[in-house]
């Protein structure tokens, strides 16, 4: 069962890693669509577990705290925002590669958790949401009635 389990996941790490690969594709054939005017960002996000929690770590530098949102729904976590560039419209650019302005990601959690418990930590341009994960091995005593 436990194999079964990591082939799993292991599936669902390589379709999260898939999807971000794509991202660049997607991102070019949404500039000649309707959705041009206001292009989203995407996080890069890391996705560990220790022994009671999942763990998911993203890099925002330029984010103000205030701007970010995060919501755990079922076995999905998004986190939301917006970069403000601290240059003017006007500047000129020899090179860009920071994305300014709005941004989003949507993961699907690799384990049952208990999104109700969630915390989340913004310091130093880091995002750590910390998530208990939900205990289904655990041994529920029954009772047995004998009539």
């Amino acid at each position: 069962m436990y194999n079964d389990s990591k082939q799993q996941s292991g599936a669902v790490f390589q379709m999260i890693l898939d999807t971000h690969q794509e991202s660049d594709h997607v991102q070019a054939q949404r500039t000649t669509s309707w959705e041009a005017s206001e292009q989203e960002g995407q996080l890069a996000v890391d996705v560990a577990q220790d022994d009671t929690d999942v763990l998911i770590v993203s890099t925002l530098a330029g984010a103000m705290s205030d701007k970010l949102e995060v919501y755990v729904h079922n076995d999905l976590l998004t986190i939301r925002g917006q970069r403000q560039s601290p240059l003017s419209p006007n500047t000129e650019f020899f090179h860009q590669e920071c994305f300014w302005g709005k941004f989003s990601r949507t993961i699907v959690l690799p384990v049952d958790v208990k999104g109700d418990l969630a915390q989340a930590e913004y310091k130093n341009g880091v995002l750590t949401v910390r998530i208990p994960k939900l205990s289904v091995h655990r041994k529920v005593p029954i009772t047995i009635v004998e009539d």
